[in-house]
């Protein structure tokens, strides 16, 4: 049986997800500039929410390259 990733990611799944190190995700989440939750001390990202805001990311290089 496959198994499906988890909707809700750490920082550090999202760290190794996006090969980001992980005090530029503390910045980013702290800055609200990546779509976030704190649950208590503990940052939570929800997978399509990060998925979408990548492809945002990569949209608006493009659109300001033209």
């Amino acid at each position: 049986m496959e198994r499906k990733p988890p909707e809700f990611l750490t920082i550090e799944e999202v760290s190794e997800y996006l090969r980001v190190p992980l005090s530029s995700l503390y910045k980013l989440a702290q800055q609200g500039k990546i779509p976030a939750s704190k649950v208590g001390r503990h940052w939570r990202f929800r997978r399509e929410f990060i998925d979408r805001w990548v492809n945002d990311q990569i949209q608006t290089k493009v659109t300001q390259s033209r």
